[in-house]
This record gives structure tokens, sequence and C-alpha cells, in this order.
């Protein structure tokens, strides 16, 4: 098969013939539909993530078509279409036992802990766990915005934040997670202000439902002009990219009792942030993690997708060749796209 390989990591990406996979017997071959190219595959390329070993394929945005299947799968059939979470769970651990796939003590995420989903077939491990049938009327390109940044900002919005109506909601970084969520939240009802440094990703966050807009670059103190706009402060808010600065803003910029929701990847010299802990005390502020989202709960969001009340489709910039992903991967962090990229000629 063709794939996307990176032999050290900030090394060059190329694109390279490799030996089919074979799947393990709870397992299955996905033939890649469609993959999106997301900055946690930029965080994997620079080395960011330790589950990655060497030579490496990224990539961990997917739908496609069951091409192969173990003798241990009961659920699922060659030519199924398909999609996955980004974290699969082993379906056994005590963590999965209790439904928190999301968390499962041994789970495995393709295009980190195995080769993932830029080539032209994936392995997936514990099918019947973790794989997602695919609606007929919810194509591969827009299926593949879903398995990472749409479950992540659609559990942190839903599930952790519990948004509400007419709630204020913050959004702090408009990357694809920040996008997702801006959408999710205007869905629910929330009164949403997104958060970043670029005037036309800011336009297009307006666009998917935010009903304010900050540019940070032109702001000295964005946590004041957020109190202003949501009279106190926000009910919740999300940093969507994971940096000191956005996190320590997002957690600052509550109102008493507000939630702050961490789904930005935190690395390098930003793992451990200073954050306001006088804030967090005084007004009873809580600090939430969210990672992931569990394949069973994926029904709730794609009847809303179908139902017409979120539009992942909007979120996509434009579809591009595996050839352009090796070259747009390594500048992710230039944030030189207002919108998502997807792979879907291999």
């Amino acid at each position: 098969m063709r794939a996307a390989v990176f032999e050290t990591f900030q090394g060059e990406i190329t694109i390279q013939n490799i030996k089919d996979p074979t799947p393990k017997s709870d397992g299955v071959i996905v033939k890649v539909n469609a993959t999106g190219l997301c900055r946690s595959d930029w965080h994997g390329w620079m080395g960011h993530d330790t589950d990655i070993e060497l030579p490496h394929i990224p990539g961990h945005e997917l739908a496609g078509t069951i091409e192969t299947i173990g003798k241990d799968v009961k659920h699922f059939k060659i030519g199924d279409r398909v999609t996955v979470p980004f974290v699969s769970g082993c379906g056994t651990c005590g963590e999965c036992k209790s439904g928190n796939h999301q968390v499962c003590d041994h789970q495995s995420q393709p295009g980190f802990t195995h080769w993932g989903s830029f080539a032209e077939y994936v392995a997936l491990d514990h099918a019947d766990t973790n794989l997602v049938k695919l609606p007929e009327d919810i194509d591969d390109v827009t299926a593949a915005t879903l398995g990472c940044r749409f479950i992540t900002s659609f559990r942190a919005i839903v599930a952790q934040g519990k948004v509400s109506e007419g709630q204020h909601v913050t959004i702090h970084g408009c990357g694809g997670v920040g996008l997702s969520a801006i959408m999710i939240a205007n869905a629910l009802g929330a009164q949403v202000t997104a958060i970043d440094i670029n005037e036309d990703t800011l336009s297009l966050a307006k666009q998917l439902g935010a009903t304010s807009v900050i540019n940070a670059s032109n702001n000295s103190n964005v946590v004041d002009v957020i109190k202003d706009i949501t009279k106190g402060g926000a009910h919740v808010s999300m940093d969507a990219l994971g940096s000191a600065l956005t996190c320590f803003n997002s957690i600052s910029g509550l109102r008493k009792r507000g939630k702050h929701i961490q789904v930005g990847l935190m690395t390098g010299d930003h793992k451990h942030p200073k954050v306001p802990m006088d804030k967090i005390l005084a007004n009873e502020l809580e600090i939430i993690g969210s990672h992931g989202m569990q394949a069973y709960k994926y029904p709730e969001m794609l009847k809303m997708i179908r139902d017409g009340k979120l539009h992942p489709e909007k979120l996509i910039e434009r579809t591009i060749s595996l050839e352009e992903a090796i070259i747009a991967l390594p500048n992710m962090n230039n944030f030189e796209n207002k919108g998502v990229l997807v792979v879907n000629s291999f």
C-alpha cells in the first residue's frame, strides 16, 4: 500500500510502498476513503507523543470500508462503511467496563500507538468495541472530520460542560476543535464568544454560530473583554488550542461556579501551566479535562447531524491528496488554514 511515512521526528515525510496490514483476531483492516489532517498529527510528528515508534505513519481521523475482518469480530462485516474514535478502548479494563472507553487503561490510537490512516489501509483493533457504522447520508469526507476534533468537542460541550440554552460559552482558539465547539454550543442555544488571532478564522467562527468574537492580537486584556461581553464571565469556557496563555485566560474569564474545559493538548513548556488558583478556590470554578468520546455515544451526535442541527461539512476548507498532506502536516503550527483539510486521494 501507499503510505505517508516519517522516519525521524521533525524529519522529512515521504510517500512509500509499505506491506499491507493484517488484522488481529478481534480487529479489521479498513480501506481508507478519507482522513482528516489534525494538529495532533503535527504533535506526533514533532515527537511530543511518547507512544510513537519510528518509522511511523500518522493519521487518526478516518472513514472507510472494511476490507478484511478478524475471526472473532461479531458485529461488523466486510463492506461496512465505518469510522472510529481516535481513542480506542480495549473493552475489558475497569474504565471500559464503566463505559469510559475514552480513558481506557490499555487504549490504542491509530496514528500514535500504531500506524495510522495516512495510507490506503489501516488496522483497527477491538472492532466490536470501537467501530461505528456510518449512515448512508453522511459521506466519507464529512465522516473523516468526526473522529477526533468533532467528537472531542461534542463530548466536551455536551457531556462535560453540560452547556444549555442561554449560557455564555467562550472558545479560546478556533482551529478544528474550536470551530466544532462553536457549532455545537450554538446548536444547544448558547451565546458563543470566539477568541483567536486570525481575522479570517474569526469570520468563519461567526458563520458557524459565534455571536461575538475577540481578536486576541488586538486586545491587551482578553479577560476584561470577555467579562464585558458575557456580563460577568462565561458559564463554560474551553481552551481549544492548548497553551499556557489560553488556559489561563479561559479560567480567568469564567463567572462564579463556571466550568473550564481543557481540550487543547498541553505539550512541551505548556505541560504544567500556571493557573489562577485563588479564583478557582474563591469562585468555586470547575477545571475539567475532556479526551475523545466513546463509540457507543456516537448515535446522539449522528442524529443531530442527520436532523440538520449540526453541519460538520462546513468545517472543511478543502480536500487534498496524500502528496499534499506530507507538505501540509509539518506546517500545521503556522495556522495557515482556517478550516479542516481532508485527504481523499491516496
